[in-house]
């Protein structure tokens, strides 16, 4: 089963709630979401990135910063202004962006549920993301940012979703990077059966947010398991629903070589031939590098090779960037960078062009059932695997604790 609570929301009053929303803390730089939040004092950033408010320079990890994201949440809340539900509610959380439309539920989740594996996880965490969002958690008093969720479809609660969204929105409007974010409080009459059918549901999986998830864990540990802090936010989508872009590659360097000779190491593992920005399937990948896209054939895994080292990152890494660029471990290597799918090919190619990378991999995307699979296996993707978009935005629900 899969447990599923309402919550007492803190949330913005209807018409600040485009003001409020916020794209999650982990998708831009400091400069980005100082530049995002510019003229707005109530933007969510204030609370999630609060070192836009100090010098710049500032450490990000140091108290000051944690001090001042209490200070501008208690501001918001008076400011906006922020509410509290009167009452433990759910909610149904539409994303819109261009044809692609999703819809979930959003309440609280079990954290022993993830404790036991119940809730599935398919990334490592880092310990030094871990303790940030553990010590922001814990000074804040909220769980500010909404984990992503998702599970096997089900019509049960295809049904009731489906009613509660032909109802009158609590929220509705377009962000500044177009996608329309719509939420309805689910009404008193339909709580108990959503909660009963997500009881049905075997098992959820983390999309987004396995440091969210993990932090909640954290702070249950500190505080005993007592009350909201044995719960995490989160909203579901089922499976159908999802859309994961490709996490493309940049690396600083080619490690001493000429373009010429790199793309020679490169064809002594893998076919390389003029090629397009996106490769077409799996199997392939797209190379920019000295102005020009390359076609890259990925070598094939041997038989009974586990299924997480058949994926594309994988074998990337393993036959490309560990042994001709020698990134050894692509999570702790500062010559190599992630670019989600979001920001397109043309990113790969300003990146590379303006001499801030060296070469540039565009991937072709990972299906939510792969990653589903691996999860049901216990196993762990590679690194930057998946990027789902739309995303959810910060600061529409927050969960106190």
């Amino acid at each position: 089963m899969s447990a599923l609570f309402p919550f007492q929301a803190l949330r913005p009053a209807p018409d600040a709630a485009a003001r409020v929303a916020s794209v999650p803390y982990d998708v831009v730089t400091v400069d980005e979401a100082r530049a995002l939040s510019a003229g707005n004092p109530l933007s969510f950033l204030h609370v999630t990135r609060s070192e836009i408010d100090l010098p710049a320079g500032t450490n990000p990890y140091d108290a000051a910063v944690y001090a001042r994201a209490a200070d501008n949440l208690r501001r918001l809340t008076a400011d906006a202004p922020l509410i509290v539900e009167s009452v433990p509610a759910l909610y149904c959380y539409r994303l819109r962006m261009g044809r692609h439309e999703q819809t979930g539920v959003a309440g609280c989740f079990a954290v022993d549920e993830y404790d036991r594996g119940l809730i599935k996880k398919h990334e490592r965490t880092r310990r030094d993301k871990e303790d940030d969002r553990t010590r922001h958690i814990t000074t804040v008093g909220a769980q500010t940012g909404l984990v992503l969720l998702t599970y096997r479809a089900r019509a049960d609660v295809d049904a009731i979703v489906a009613r509660v969204a032909a109802g009158l929105a609590l929220y509705d409007f377009v962000a500044p990077d177009d996608v329309q974010h719509t939420v309805w409080r689910v009404p008193d009459g339909d709580v108990a059966a959503l909660v009963d059918a997500f009881g049905a549901i075997d098992a959820l999986y983390i999309a987004d947010g396995h440091h969210r998830a993990a932090s909640a864990s954290r702070v249950r540990e500190a505080r005993g398991g007592a009350g909201e802090s044995s719960r995490f936010v989160a909203v579901a989508f089922p499976d159908v629903a999802m859309q994961v872009l490709p996490y493309n590659r940049v690396v600083a360097d080619l490690a001493g070589r000429t373009p010429d000779a790199f793309v020679q190491a490169v064809s002594a593992v893998a076919r390389v031939s003029d090629g397009g920005p996106a490769p077409s399937r799996a199997g392939e990948a797209s190379m920019f590098l000295a102005g020009r896209w390359h076609r890259v054939e990925l070598p094939a895994t041997a038989p009974g090779t586990p299924r997480a080292d058949a994926f594309d990152v994988a074998i990337l890494q393993e036959r490309v960037l560990a042994p001709i660029l020698g990134i050894a471990d692509p999570r702790t290597d500062r010559r190599i960078d992630f670019v989600g799918g979001i920001r397109g090919t043309a990113e790969l190619e300003r990146l590379v062009s303006s001499g801030r990378a060296a070469v540039a991999f565009s991937m072709h995307p990972v299906g939510v059932g792969d990653l589903m699979a691996i999860a049901d296996e216990g196993g762990i993707m590679p690194p930057k695997s998946t990027w789902f978009e739309p995303k959810l935005r910060d600061g529409l629900l927050v969960h106190t604790i």
